[in-house]
C-alpha cells in the first residue's frame, strides 16, 4: 500500500503508547484514524492532543473492549459511518500479564489470551470480510513481542504465548491475504515507554475474581520507564514503512539479535540430518518472505 492519504486505519489500543505512536504517524501521511481502546481517559488525552495538531476532522475516538466481538461490530459500523471502508487494521491492544506459571488460574489466562490474542482474532473476524469485500486491497498490522522470538523471561509464560500465537498466526495467513491484495505485517517490539504496565489495574471483573497474580500487577504497576526505552513514534515510523513495503517481520530492537540468535541455533541445531537430501535441498529453495 504506497498510497495511504485518504484511506482509513482502524487501531485498536491506539490511545496511548505503540499505538498512539502509529496512530500519529499514519494520521501525519494522510490517513483518517480510529482509536479504539478500553480507557476513557486516555481517549480524551489522545483527542486533545490530535486536536493540538489540527487533526482532529481525521481522528474518531471509540471505547472498545477487544474481548467485546459485538461491541467490535459496532465500532467497524462507527468507523464506515464516519470515514467509509477501512483499509489498514492495527491490532496494537495488550495486556502486560507476569507472574509464576504456578500461580497462574483459569482468569489469568483467560484475560491474557483473550486480550492479547482473542482481541486481534476478533479484529480479523470484523474487519476481514469487510476488506475483501471492497476489493480495494489493504494492510494488516499485528503487534506481537521479542518474547515471540527469544528466550522468554521468567515469569511471562502467558505473555509469551499469547505473542508467539499472534507471530505465527500473521505467517501464516500472509499467502492467503495476497490473494485479495491485503498484505500483513507482525511488530515485535522491544521496551518501549508506554502504559501497558497499568493493565492490571483495568482488568475486567470476569477475569479479576481468582487471580492469582493480584501482587505482581501491582508491583508491575508501579514500575517506572527506563530512560533509554524507545519512544512509540519510533515503532509507528516502523509500521508505516512496513505498510508501504508489505514488510513481514517488523523488528524495533537490534540489540536483542543474539538472544534470537541463541534460539534459532538451538532450533536448527535439534534437527535430525534429512533422510533425503535432495529433496531437503529442493524444499529450502523458497521465496524471500521480506522483499528487498
Amino acid at each position: 500500500m504506497e498510497q495511504l492519504s485518504g484511506k482509513c486505519a482502524f487501531v485498536t489500543g491506539g490511545a496511548s503508547g505503540i499505538g498512539l505512536g502509529i496512530a500519529r504517524v499514519l494520521v501525519d501521511a494522510g490517513m483518517r484514524i480510529t482509536l479504539a481502546d478500553i480507557r476513557k481517559d486516555h481517549l480524551a488525552a489522545a483527542l486533545a492532543l490530535f486536536d493540538s495538531l489540527g487533526h482532529s476532522q481525521n481522528v474518531l475516538a471509540i471505547e472498545l473492549d477487544v474481548t467485546d466481538r459485538e461491541a467490535f461490530g459496532r465500532a467497524a459500523d462507527k468507523t464506515g459511518e464516519k470515514f467509509g471502508a477501512v483499509h489498514v487494521l492495527v491490532s496494537n491492544a495488550g495486556v502486560g500479564i507476569a507472574g509464576p506459571i504456578a500461580t497462574a488460574t483459569f482468569d489469568d489466562w483467560d484475560w491474557g489470551l483473550n486480550v492479547n490474542l482473542g482481541g486481534a482474532v476478533n479484529g480479523l473476524c470484523t474487519f476481514l470480510p469487510r476488506m475483501i469485500a471492497q476489493r480495494q486491497g489493504g494492510h494488516i498490522v499485528t503487534t506481537s513481542s521479542l518474547s515471540a522470538i527469544t528466550p522468554s523471561p521468567r515469569n511471562a509464560v502467558i505473555y509469551a504465548t499469547a505473542k508467539a500465537a499472534l507471530m505465527a498466526m500473521t505467517e501464516a495467513m500472509r499467502d492467503e491475504l495476497a490473494d485479495h491484495g491485503i498484505g500483513v505485517s507482525v511488530l515485535l517490539p522491544g521496551p518501549f515507554k508506554t502504559n501497558i504496565r497499568e493493565a492490571g489495574r483495568y482488568r475486567q471483573p470476569r477475569y479479576r475474581q481468582h487471580s492469582g497474580y493480584r501482587a505482581e500487577e501491582e508491583r508491575l504497576a508501579t514500575r517506572e520507564d527506563a530512560p533509554d526505552w524507545s519512544d512509540p513514534l519510533d515503532a509507528g515510523r516502523l509500521v508505516l514503512e512496513a505498510i508501504r513495503t508489505n514488510q513481514l517481520y517488523v523488528i524495533t530492537h537490534g540489540e536483542y539479535r543474539g538472544w534470537a540468535e541463541t534460539k534459532f541455533e538451538g532450533i536448527l541445531a535439534a534437527y535430525p540430518p534429512p533422510k533425503d537430501p535432495e529433496r531437503a535441498k529442493a524444499m529450502g529453495r523458497t521465496r524471500a518472505i521480506n522483499p528487498e
